[in-house]
């Protein structure tokens, strides 16, 4: 008997390289069909915070509000070594320069918003990320003072004539004593059941791996479904980031991490207070 696991992702090339395998038959799944499908980070947010499919791509920021529903899987994760999203404006400027201002970010529910939000204090304007020069074309009218570049606007926003004003990945590793930035993750419904969480993860783990032993491929096939990153070293240099031995497993730094933003943000206020709970 064949069980079907829904699967949402973001359309970023980081989720798609983890759910090549998956997508393309490359692996057996015995007896279970994968359904996958991709949405925006913030709208992925809003779906695991409702019925929600099996398998969904979350933002960590937002794992407090659907703890109750779904565990997070000890893989498939995004975090920035000393690196993450970046804050960019139209000239040179200070973080302090931005109190109070409008700043464009991802959604409301991102984990890139909740860190600027421990950093400085501004209005926030949700300028969709689909497709990735919005924020973008709002720095140029004016709309916003600030933009918050995630996903491949970061490897973009320079030639895109921006300037950094900081990066979020290098504020927490110093913050943190040198903890990498966990930004997002995949969670699991507990209403599956113990036994299909188990297998379920252990398929998805076996993407991961398939993807990073097939590095080369995967970036021709990347390139092949219209990548904002045109050419081959951009899509390798945003794979090297986020999407790497720490995606196959977090360790247990990058558990440590995972726990030390979400108590922080609470003791912020940002978050409700959550232990994590990961699944096998």
């Amino acid at each position: 008997m064949t069980t079907t696991i829904t699967v949402r992702c973001s359309p970023d090339a980081d989720d798609l390289f983890m759910m090549r395998a998956l997508t393309e038959g490359l692996i057996d799944t015995g007896d279970y069909r994968f359904v996958i499908d991709t949405s925006p980070t913030d709208e992925l947010n809003r779906l695991a915070s409702g019925e929600g499919p099996d398998v969904c791509a979350i933002s960590i920021a937002h794992y407090p509000k659907i703890a109750d529903h779904y565990q997070l899987l000890p893989h498939g994760g995004s975090m920035g070594e000393n690196y993450g999203p970046v804050l960019v404006a139209p000239q040179p400027m200070g973080l302090e320069e931005l109190e109070g201002k409008r700043v464009g970010i991802p959604g409301l529910t991102t984990t890139a918003w909740a860190v600027l939000r421990m950093m400085v204090q501004v209005e926030p304007v949700v300028t969709p990320i689909t497709p990735y020069h919005l924020i973008f074309d709002a720095l140029r009218k004016g709309e916003v003072d600030a933009g918050l570049i995630i996903h491949e606007g970061r490897l973009t926003y320079e030639q895109e004539g921006f300037f950094a004003v900081v990066d979020l990945g290098e504020w927490w590793h110093q913050a943190t004593g040198g903890l990498p930035l966990p930004l997002g993750g995949n969670a699991i419904k507990r209403s599956l059941g113990e036994q299909t969480i188990a297998e379920v993860s252990d398929l998805l783990r076996q993407a991961i791996a398939h993807g990073l032993e097939h590095r080369d491929e995967a970036i021709e096939w990347l390139l092949a479904q219209g990548t904002v990153l045109a050419k081959a070293e951009k899509v390798s240099q945003y794979l090297d980031m986020y999407a790497n031995s720490r995606t196959l497993d977090y360790g247990e730094e990058g558990r440590a991490a995972i726990e030390t933003l979400l108590e922080q943000g609470a003791a912020m206020g940002i978050f409700d207070p959550c232990e994590v709970d990961f699944a096998p």
